[in-house]
């Protein structure tokens, strides 16, 4: 891969891998010893298909290990799924829950990406996966931002409570210049 593409950047992905564990503690000797022998790698990637509760106290302390090693850490998958029916309780927990996993990420300087797996409740793999879970994105069925949204902003720094609208959201667009294979428009 680096030898078609020298800026390709190279990674090791991986599911329950999240804290310090047996699994993890495998893969973090893997990318070590790949370092050490020259083997290009740039990063590790933790899938973090987590559950309510249960985000590990070390998630941290293991993304900063491997950065340590002199990689960079992506997030890949992030969700974090509950029983269903979801309830204030659980919608709660599961904010703390994203909160933590976005302050771990933010707390490591090579911990550069952060993706959520899925938009959106209703297009989560996770009901079809795991009968009776699901409501594990920060976005409910339609569209919108549950608890959970609140918790990554929070850890970011941003707003801790919805901001209500204040009208509709109008655009307004105008056609520019015109030739014969183009335009500029114009959108405000």
């Amino acid at each position: 891969a680096k030898a078609a593409d020298p800026a390709a950047k190279l990674y090791v992905n991986d599911y329950n891998v999240e804290g310090v564990n047996a699994k993890s503690t495998a893969l973090y000797d893997l990318v070590r010893s790949l370092k050490e022998r020259g083997v290009p790698i740039d990063g590790v990637g933790l899938q973090a298909h987590l559950i309510l509760g249960q985000v590990p106290s070390t998630f941290q302390q293991n993304i900063q290990r491997f950065a340590d090693l002199g990689v960079d850490v992506a997030i890949t998958e992030l969700d974090i799924r509950m029983p269903l029916p979801s309830d204030s309780a659980k919608l709660a927990q599961q904010k703390a829950d994203y909160k933590a996993v976005t302050a771990a990420c933010a707390a490591v300087t090579r911990c550069v990406n952060l993706t959520v797996w899925g938009f959106t409740d209703s297009d989560s793999w996770v009901e079809s996966t795991f009968p009776g879970e699901g409501a594990a994105t920060p976005y409910d069925e339609n569209y919108a931002p549950k608890p959970a949204y609140y918790g990554i902003s929070e850890a970011l720094g941003g707003t801790t409570t919805p901001v209500p609208p204040t009208g509709r959201c109008t655009a307004a667009y105008s056609v520019g210049s015109q030739w014969n294979t183009g335009f500029t428009g114009n959108v405000t």
